[in-house]
C-alpha cells in the first residue's frame, strides 16, 4: 500500500512538473505559428492565394535557418539540464556562453547567403518568376536578419533549459505581439507608415525578434533566472563547442532533413499548378499551428528528462515522457476531429476562391488524419532530443523521410490517379511510421543510457 502510495505521489510530481513547464512553451509554440499564419493571411487577401503558395517556399528556407541551428540549441539545452540536475550552475552558466558563440557564427554565414542566394534558392524549387519577383526581397531580409531570431531562440533555449520557461514566454509574447500589430503596417502602408508589400512582413520580424532578444538577455545578464552569466573571464573552450556540435548536429541534421523532404515535396506539387502550391502550403501550416501542444509538451518533456536523468532518476525520465505523450494524444485527438469535420470553414480564412477552398479541403482532410501520429512523434523526438539522445532521431527522420515518404509521394502522385493528394497521402502514412518506430526506441530504453557531460 505504502508503495502504491509513493507511485502515486511521484506521478503527481510529474505530471505538475511538466505542466509547470510546458504550458508557456504551448503559449510560446501558439504565438509563433501564429504569426507566420497570420502572414499568410494578410497576403492571400492583399495578393491573393497563388501569392500564398510563394510566402511558404520563403518561410520554408527561413524554417531551415531555424532548424539547422536548432539542433545547437538541443545540444546546449542537453549540457546546461544535466548541469542543473548536478547542481552546477557555473558549469551551466558557461556551457550558455559557449552555446551564444556557436549562434554567433552561424548567423554570420546566414547573412552571406541571404545577400547572394536568395533568388537562387527560390528557382530550385520551381516557382515561377513572377513569384520569385513577389519573395526575393522578404527572403533576402529573413535570412539577413535572422541574427536576431536566433538569438531570442537561443537565449530562451538556455532559459528554458535552467527550468525558467516564463522568460522566454514572455519575451515571445512581445516579439509576437509587436510583429503582429506592425506587419500589416508595412506591408499595406496604413496611417502613413512606408507600405512594403510582403517584404514589410520581414522587416516586422527583424523588429520584432530583436525585442524579445533583449528580454532574454536582460534576465540572463542580470540573474533575474537560475542562470547568471557574465563576460568576465569569458573564454572560447573548443572543446566543449566540439561536444555540443556532436550532441546537437545529429538533432539539426534530424529536423533539416523534415525541411529539406519538404522542399522536395514542394518540387513535386508545382507541375500541378499554384492552386496546388497555396493548398499544401495551408495546409501545412495549419498542422504546424495545431501542433503548438505537441512540441512545447516535448520540450518541457526533454528538459525534464535531461534534468531526472542528472540527478540518477530514469524511472521518473520514463514517466514524464509517457505523461507527455498522453495528453498530445488527446490534444491531437479533438483538433482533428474539428480540421477533419470542417476543413472548408479553415481554407477559406485565408482565401475563398472556391477551387483553392475545394483542393485545400480535401488536402487537409487527409493531413488531420495523420496529424494524429504525427504529435506523439514530435513528443518523442522532443523529449529524446534534448535528453541528449540526437542520434536516434537523426536516423527515424531519415528513413522516414528519405526511404518512405518522398518516394511513396513521387509514386502515388505520378504513377496513380490520385495526383497532388497522393502527396498528401504519402506524408499522412509517413507520419504513422515515424510514430511506430519512436515508440519502439522509447520502450527499448536506450535513450536513458546516452551520456553527455
Amino acid at each position: 500500500m505504502a508503495a502504491h502510495r509513493d507511485r502515486n505521489l511521484t506521478e503527481g510530481s510529474v505530471r505538475k512538473n511538466l505542466w509547470t513547464l510546458s504550458w508557456p512553451q504551448m503559449v510560446e509554440g501558439a504565438l509563433n505559428s501564429l504569426d507566420q499564419t497570420a502572414d499568410l493571411f494578410w497576403v492571400g487577401h492583399a495578393v491573393g492565394f497563388r501569392a500564398i503558395g510563394g510566402l511558404g517556399v520563403a518561410q520554408s528556407y527561413s524554417r531551415l535557418i531555424m532548424t539547422g541551428r536548432m539542433g545547437l540549441d538541443m545540444g546546449m539545452q542537453a549540457m546546461i539540464s544535466r548541469a542543473v540536475g548536478a547542481g552546477r550552475i557555473d558549469l551551466a552558466n558557461h556551457v550558455a556562453l559557449q552555446g551564444f558563440t556557436l549562434t554567433a557564427i552561424f548567423a554570420m554565414i546566414l547573412v552571406f547567403i541571404g545577400l547572394f542566394l536568395a533568388d537562387s534558392l527560390l528557382h530550385i524549387v520551381g516557382v515561377s518568376d513572377a513569384v520569385v519577383a513577389d519573395v526575393s526581397l522578404y527572403l533576402r531580409i529573413q535570412f539577413v536578419g535572422a541574427a536576431a531570431m536566433n538569438f531570442r531562440m537561443s537565449t530562451g533555449s538556455a532559459l528554458q533549459a535552467s527550468g525558467d520557461s516564463m522568460t522566454p514566454m514572455k519575451a515571445t509574447m512581445l516579439s509576437r505581439v509587436v510583429h503582429l500589430v506592425l506587419s500589416p503596417f508595412l506591408i499595406f502602408g496604413w496611417l502613413g507608415v512606408p507600405e512594403m508589400g510582403i517584404a514589410g512582413a520581414a522587416v516586422a520580424s527583424v523588429v520584432a525578434h530583436s525585442l524579445g532578444m533583449i528580454w532574454n538577455l536582460y534576465a540572463l545578464f542580470t540573474g533575474s533566472s537560475r542562470l547568471h552569466l557574465t563576460l568576465q573571464g569569458y573564454r572560447l573552450d573548443f572543446p566543449l563547442m566540439l561536444r555540443m556540435v556532436k550532441i546537437g548536429g545529429p538533432a539539426s541534421v534530424a529536423m533539416m532533413e523534415r525541411v529539406f523532404a519538404q522542399l522536395i515535396l514542394i518540387r513535386l506539387v508545382t507541375p500541378f499548378g499554384d492552386t496546388a502550391l497555396a493548398a499544401f502550403t495551408i495546409t501545412r501550416h495549419l498542422e504546424h499551428f495545431t501542433s503548438l501542444g505537441s512540441m512545447g509538451l516535448g520540450r518541457a518533456s526533454g528538459v525534464l528528462v535531461g534534468q531526472n536523468l542528472g540527478a540518477g532518476r530514469p524511472e521518473r525520465a520514463k514517466s514524464t515522457v509517457r505523461w507527455a505523450a498522453a495528453y498530445v494524444t488527446a490534444i491531437r485527438g479533438v483538433v482533428a476531429i474539428f480540421l477533419f469535420a470542417f476543413p472548408a470553414v479553415f481554407i477559406a480564412v485565408f482565401n475563398n476562391d472556391p477551387e483553392f477552398v475545394e483542393v485545400g479541403a480535401i488536402w487537409l482532410r487527409i493531413q488531420a488524419i495523420g496529424g494524429l501520429a504525427m504529435g506523439t512523434s514530435m513528443v518523442y523526438q522532443q523529449s529524446f532530443s534534448v535528453a541528449g539522445d540526437t542520434m536516434a532521431p537523426m536516423v527515424v527522420n531519415l528513413v522516414v523521410e528519405w526511404i518512405l515518404e518522398i518516394p511513396a509521394a513521387y509514386a502515388l502522385s505520378q504513377w496513380t490517379v490520385l495526383g497532388q493528394y497522393g502527396i498528401a497521402i504519402a506524408t499522412a502514412g509517413a507520419m504513422t511510421v515515424r510514430f511506430l518506430l519512436y515508440a519502439i526506441y522509447f520502450v527499448h530504453g536506450r535513450w536513458l543510457r546516452v551520456k553527455v557531460l
